[in-house]
């Protein structure tokens, strides 16, 4: 991907109930869905950049929250406003993150007439057990139901989420649950393993809480590697399986380092060098109080030590001329026992000009990553 593209992140910060792992800025209404306050408030964020980024989009991403709450009529004032503020390139990735039990028909095949052309599918686990335990709205039937749709609707990129780790999962569990993804023959797959964060009901039961072992986790991770690779899966990204041609170029974006917009209450922004937010405070978007919070622009030695963590969370790693061409200076210069016990115990791959993590230190990527940044 081009270091120049540009990206923009729209987020909607609610959700139909929120689930018993989440910490992410979402609001549970219910049956209620999105205000139109909010649809509103977007709109007269996105025309502020009107004029202000010169580089058409080359990916746009709904995340949440539940993008798929909003109404047909709400998604088509968004993207109308999106398409006044900025320029589109025609092979641009537009997505959107769903919830099976929040996808119509009508809704599916609206949002593909307005040019979304790639969906993040919410499963978890096809067991009911599992999924309650998770809070989700959701089971296995109302999943295949949306994917059905989707497909029938013209979708041809959807990308399938899943967990590992979580509440009365087991090896054998999560192995069907990978089975049953891989037979719908997705696009993509990204399975992630649950993180107890604090302020969630998990947290609060995070002494009970039947989870997996470490080590069982650790064999799921193994399990999902090998089952996904025998399927035709790059595991290009510690957490993200594609099939050739099929990478996330949103998220691709944020691990090369590139720049993005990001709109909506939470959303964070990288553009023109300089990282800023808007406040994860609802009240306060809605108000304009919290509209960009300008941060400073970035020093050298923060975007570096940003590039080397980014891109070894890739299976392709970094170019070391590439790392000393941008920052000046050698990345393994004073690292070089730390980096040769690492290769030797198979955590990474060290050759003259690129290095990267193996599989098994994807797995154990934060020690890793906290030993040589």
């Amino acid at each position: 991907m081009a270091t120049d593209s540009l990206g923009l992140y729209v987020h909607i910060p609610y959700c139909v109930r929120k689930c018993n792992y989440c910490d992410f800025c979402s609001l549970p209404k219910g049956a209620g869905g999105v205000p139109d306050d909010y649809v509103d408030r977007l709109c007269r964020e996105f025309l502020e950049y009107s004029g202000k980024a010169q580089r058409p989009l080359d990916t746009v991403y709904f995340g949440g929250g539940t993008p798929s709450l909003l109404s047909p009529r709400q998604m088509e004032k968004i993207v109308e406003s999106i398409e006044e503020a900025f320029k589109i390139s025609p092979s641009a990735e537009i997505t959107f993150e769903a919830n099976p039990g929040t996808l119509t028909r009508e809704k599916v095949n609206a949002f593909y007439k307005l040019g979304f052309n790639r969906v993040s599918l919410g499963l978890q686990s096809i067991h009911e057990n599992e999924l309650k335990k998770l809070g989700r709205i959701h089971n296995y039937e109302d999943f295949l139901s949306s994917y059905k749709m989707l497909r029938e609707a013209g979708f041809e990129n959807i990308s399938v989420d899943l967990m590992y780790g979580i509440p009365y999962q087991t090896k054998e569990s999560f192995a069907e649950t990978l089975r049953a993804v891989i037979a719908l023959s997705p696009q993509h797959i990204s399975a992630y393993g649950l993180m107890v964060e604090e302020d969630t009901p998990f947290y609060a039961e995070r002494d009970t809480l039947p989870i997996p072992t470490l080590d069982e986790e650790c064999d799921m991770y193994g399990i999902a590697s090998q089952m996904l690779a025998e399927s035709g899966f790059e595991h290009y990204e510690i957490s993200n399986y594609a099939r050739r041609g099929y990478r996330s170029r949103h998220n691709s974006l944020y691990w090369n380092l590139g720049e993005y917009i990001g709109v909506g209450a939470a959303a964070h922004s990288f553009f023109d060098g300089v990282r800023y937010s808007n406040s994860d405070n609802v009240d306060e978007y809605l108000s304009s109080r919290g509209l960009n919070n300008h941060g400073d622009r970035e020093s050298s030695q923060d975007l570096a030590y940003e590039y080397a963590m980014l891109r070894l969370r890739l299976k392709d790693g970094f170019s070391l001329s590439d790392y000393e061409a941008r920052f000046g200076v050698s990345f393994t210069v004073g690292k070089e026992q730390i980096l040769e016990r690492l290769e030797r115990e198979g955590l990474l791959t060290l050759t003259e000009d690129r290095i990267a993590l193996t599989e098994r230190g994807f797995y154990l990527s934060n020690s890793i990553l906290v030993e040589i940044l």
